[in-house]
């Protein structure tokens, strides 16, 4: 799902108050950390992920690498911080805001 602009600027302003549910460090981005966010993801929809300055990664790195292998949409990448989506198939909290 390709998200548009106006759909965008409303999950950037739902993300705004959230803290980072995950921190991206010193170690790659391993199949671990993938599935942690796939939980993650599925429970939620909509989360903001940390990368470390002592990471390897950028956040625009991180973020593209998560978002492809997860099929998941980057919402925002703002210094060290990002925002993933992936809509819920069934009973979604957004399905209303995405219309």
């Amino acid at each position: 799902m390709s998200l548009t602009s106006k759909q965008r600027a409303v999950l950037r302003g739902l993300a705004n108050p959230m803290d980072p549910v995950f921190q991206i460090g010193k170690g790659e981005i391993d199949d671990t950390l993938a599935a942690g966010v796939e939980d993650c993801l599925a429970a939620r929809e909509l989360i903001k992920i940390k990368v470390l300055e002592n990471s390897e990664y950028t956040a625009r790195e991180a973020a593209d690498l998560l978002s492809e292998r997860l099929g998941a949409d980057c919402v925002q990448v703002i210094g060290r911080k990002f925002v993933l989506f992936r809509l819920k198939e069934k009973e979604s909290a957004y399905a209303d805001l995405l219309r």
